[in-house]
């Protein structure tokens, strides 16, 4: 067994200590307990009683992303000093693999939700299987399809009828977001979504293979193409959610079907916003702060995993929420 040399030594840098993940902990807690807060709100609460659902919501979201910037800005200052070395940026492998799985496990859970109400208690509930004593107790009439187009509760004649408490009234949609009901296939928003989304990824990997062969031009130019499609995505959403509920009647307070629909788009476009941050604030520093080598661009390269992770989940999401 040979002796390590001091040639083959290299010294691994232990950061300072830090309370950033006490302060991203509490920015995180605020902002999902007045993000909750708020969808309670639309869905039970009262119309004419003022909250503080918003001001939690936001006050925990600038805190949450005030110690993120925080954060980052003294990483990225460790690097240009020259303080990581290569265990440390295995490290950061390490952990950007272990939040995207983190993420893969989050969104596993909401789609597991989709697929027990559609085969499980959804079929229980219209009478079939285990569920038909339970669909003549307390919803009578009601026959189940998806997407489902009336609430058990409007099926037996609405809240007052139903023969156990209630704690609210659903109000089914006139219109699913469906491929079925879209008035024509060049008007239907879920396909130019998914076209953009699956474009933004093919453009990062260009800007990938650029910044590999050196070329910053090519880089900064297809990375900020990525970003604007990711922009176009959000925009084409927030339409989108205005043409679900101005027009189509689909709610929060659409049933089940509603809440999924929203739970599953709504936090997937959360994720589009962060991770076409994360490639902005990659854009900049490679254009304003010259960063960025082919030795030498992790924060672009996580930023891109995370990106094609964010297409993969559409894509799930298009197959089995807006197609099957």
């Amino acid at each position: 067994m040979t002796s390590q040399t001091s040639t083959e030594y290299e010294k691994y840098y232990v950061p300072d200590k830090s309370k950033m993940a006490v302060f991203a902990t509490i920015g995180l807690i605020l902002s999902i307990y007045g993000a909750a807060s708020i969808m309670n709100d639309m869905t039970f609460g009262d119309p004419e009683k003022s909250t503080s659902s918003w001001s939690i919501f936001l006050m925990g979201l600038f805190f949450f992303i005030a110690t993120l910037f925080a954060w980052f800005r003294t990483a990225i200052k460790e690097n240009i000093a020259g303080m990581n070395s290569a265990q440390m940026k295995k490290s950061y492998v390490l952990g950007m693999f272990w939040f995207i799985f983190s993420e893969v496990m989050f969104f596993f859970a909401f789609f597991g939700v989709l697929f027990y109400v559609r085969a499980l208690s959804g079929p229980w509930l219209g009478g079939e299987g285990d569920g038909g004593r339970m669909n003549g107790l307390l919803w009578e009439g009601f026959e189940f399809a998806w997407p489902m187009m009336q609430t058990p509760q409007e099926a037996i004649g609405g809240a007052a009828a139903q023969p156990i408490a209630n704690n609210g009234t659903f109000v089914s949609p006139h219109t699913s977001m469906a491929f079925a009901d879209a008035k024509a296939w060049y008007m239907w928003l879920p396909l130019w979504n998914t076209i953009i989304l699956l474009t933004s990824s093919f453009t990062c990997h260009i800007a990938h293979m650029g910044i590999l062969d050196g070329n910053k031009k090519k880089f900064n130019l297809w990375l900020g193409i990525t970003v604007a499609l990711g922009m176009i995505f959000l925009v084409v959403q927030v339409y989108e959610y205005y043409e679900a509920y101005a027009h189509f009647g689909l709610t929060l307070k659409a049933g089940v079907y509603g809440s999924t629909f929203f739970m599953l788009t709504g936090f997937h476009g959360f994720h589009v916003f962060m991770g076409m941050t994360m490639l902005l604030i990659q854009l900049l520093r490679s254009v304003m702060g010259g960063q960025f080598t082919a030795d030498d661009h992790f924060g672009f390269e996580a930023s891109s995993w995370y990106w094609h992770f964010v297409d993969v989940v559409w894509v799930f999401l298009f197959l089995f929420v807006y197609i099957l």
